[in-house]
């Protein structure tokens, strides 16, 4: 089984958990904005010395509230590549409506190649208005009906992105002609001639992954049949076995072929190891708390079951004991914590890639190099 951490990087905070301040009534400075991006940093040299197969930021932008502070971590990802000897690298993720493709397609070319092959390209479709409206797209919601022109919109932006961006790092050159992108441009001269067709440079030396979140019902038809794979957080465990097993079969149907148990689908959990099962409840709630209270509004908890059966009703922010019910969050004692990723490896009938995000909202950096430390010490040899 691979193992990774995966951060937010946020900024410290003294009064996470519920209730006041509100999110938006949080401001930090550039210096307290850059003192966790140092400290990131800190913590995947660490994940590396520990043995972790990769490490996982996420890309955001504006946010002078502190939560996700890193706007490119292909950059960041680059200096920690410098820093460390085995680690693998990602984005959980970077949204594609956010960038220029060929943009994205060379920085992660730089990063994959600098760092001897250890870039995985992580992309998402976005959650987060003010980002995107800036900077180049627009979010909608599948379950939001007033937002499916966004939603549409963003989809064919996604895959018109994709296809620019894989064509660009796997093709000597290329050219792409779509509603939304057109490379080359048409009419460009350029020494007595035309642009026919675009380099890329540089391009990987080395294979590498794609990963792609998977929130949607929709994209959880997509992704299989792209042939990528499909990254699963935050959902009930019923219904991560049903998009689990989905996946597997839609990509038996378009490609032939059966997966392994386990194969090209990565499960994201949330973690709190402490010395006893009070203590971890008592050590996650604020964080978990704040982490609601900031992701709830965007919609992120409707992977939770609501009292019908179905998906919980939009903008839910869940308590700790309905996480808990949920199993999106294993706590306890370090044995706890390795049995209850044991049982999902049991329930989902295989499991190769495994995600831990043990920081929550706040955490003080002394608290997310201990909990890094507790389960690559503690749990992850107790897994089978």
């Amino acid at each position: 089984m691979r193992t990774g951490i995966f951060l937010f990087g946020g900024v410290e905070m003294s009064d996470a958990g519920a209730g006041p301040p509100a999110p938006t009534d949080r401001r930090y400075s550039a210096a307290e904005i850059w003192r966790a991006t140092e400290q990131i940093l800190d913590i995947g040299v660490q994940a590396d010395r520990l043995g972790f197969d990769s490490f996982w930021l996420t890309e955001h932008h504006f946010q002078f509230e502190g939560y996700e502070v890193v706007p490119n971590g292909v950059l960041l990802g680059s200096i920690l590549a410098e820093r460390t000897e085995a680690i693998r690298i990602g984005m959980l993720f970077n949204i594609l409506g956010q960038w220029h493709p060929l943009k994205l397609a060379e920085d992660f070319a730089t990063l994959h190649n600098i760092s001897g092959g250890r870039g995985v390209l992580g992309v998402g479709r976005g959650t987060v208005p003010r980002e995107a409206e800036n900077l180049g797209t627009r979010i909608g919601s599948f379950d939001n009906p007033d937002s499916a022109a966004d939603d549409r919109f963003n989809r064919r932006q996604f895959d018109e992105s994709m296809e620019v961006i894989r064509l660009a790092l796997d093709n000597e050159s290329f050219s792409f002609h779509g509603e939304i992108y057109d490379y080359p441009v048409s009419g460009i001269p350029d020494r007595g001639g035309f642009v026919e067709e675009l380099s890329l440079v540089p391009r990987p030396l080395h294979p590498y992954e794609i990963w792609q979140a998977i929130t949607s019902p929709p994209t959880l038809e997509a992704v299989p049949r792209n042939g990528w794979g499909g990254v699963m957080w935050n959902r009930h465990y019923k219904m991560m076995r049903d998009f689990w097993e989905r996946f597997g079969e839609v990509y038996a149907e378009t490609h032939g072929a059966e997966l392994a148990p386990g194969e090209k689908r990565m499960l994201v959990l949330n973690t709190c190891v402490e010395d006893s099962h009070e203590a971890a409840v008592e050590s996650v709630k604020p964080g978990h708390d704040e982490f609601w209270k900031f992701l709830g509004p965007y919609g992120w908890s409707r992977g939770y079951m609501g009292p019908d059966g179905g998906p919980a009703p939009a903008g839910l922010i869940p308590t700790l004991d309905e996480s808990l019910e949920n199993r999106t969050w294993l706590i306890g004692t370090a044995d706890e914590v390795a049995e209850q990723i044991n049982w999902y490896a049991e329930h989902l009938d295989g499991l190769e890639n495994l995600v831990l995000f043990p920081a929550m909202p706040g955490d003080a950096y002394s608290k997310v190099s201990e909990q890094i430390s507790r389960l690559a010490e503690d749990v992850l040899p107790q897994i089978g």
